[in-house]
């Protein structure tokens, strides 16, 4: 995102184009997260009103504002009851996982939508600024769902180790989870999160852009 001291237009300009997939991105994870849940026995998010697609509730404050200044935000978790689920250590593992499903799908219809406005003839509105935002909701959602998939809590991907790993494992997995958002932000300062998302998220482009080939 570019300085918004340096060049204030062009940051403006930039935000208009990622805020909108941003908020998509991280909305539309959060709901599926809250819509499995609801359907394995957990009603939680549906009572606390985080089932809507309306971004608002899922705003994190501080999530907005580092985003808004470093480029790199997040939303508000959506809260899950796992005592009230019929199969806490599967059930959670689905849930874990409807999110990041939810951000690949999306990725693709936005690769989709970009590729069909980048098509458009004579419609500076929809080849200019709208396919900008395609292309943005097709990136923040395939680095969104890549992201998550890390094994590391409160990742989505630390979800899924109670239901791998022996129960024999799930005392040190507790441990992981009291010191994971502090791991988390040092893997993120380090710039190691490159290293796995970078060659991930090229990979799966090629599957979408292949497939794109096919049905486009």
């Amino acid at each position: 995102m570019p300085d918004v001291f340096g060049d204030p237009a062009a940051f403006f300009g930039s935000l208009l184009l990622k805020l909108p997939a941003l908020l998509l991105a991280v909305t539309v994870h959060e709901v599926a997260h809250g819509l499995v849940a609801d359907r394995l026995g957990d009603h939680t998010a549906r009572l606390r009103g985080r089932l809507t697609l309306n971004p608002l509730p899922h705003i994190d404050p501080l999530g907005a504002i580092t985003f808004v200044l470093v480029g790199f935000g997040w939303a508000k978790p959506v809260p899950v009851d796992a005592r009230n689920l019929r199969h806490p250590v599967r059930d959670m593992a689905w849930i874990a996982a409807a999110g990041p499903a939810s951000n690949f799908a999306v990725a693709f219809l936005g690769l989709v939508a970009f590729v069909l406005a980048r098509r458009t003839t004579g419609v500076p509105l929809v080849t200019g600024p709208a396919a900008g935002v395609f292309l943005w909701v097709y990136r923040f959602n395939l680095a969104l769902a890549i992201f998550n998939l890390i094994p590391l809590p409160p990742l989505d991907g630390g979800h899924f180790l109670p239901y791998f790993l022996p129960r024999q494992a799930w005392g040190l997995l507790q441990r992981l989870e009291r010191y994971g958002p502090l791991l988390l932000l040092v893997v993120l300062l380090s710039g190691a999160t490159r290293f796995v998302l970078d060659p991930v998220f090229h990979w799966v482009s090629e599957i979408y852009v292949a497939l794109l080939r096919i049905f486009l």
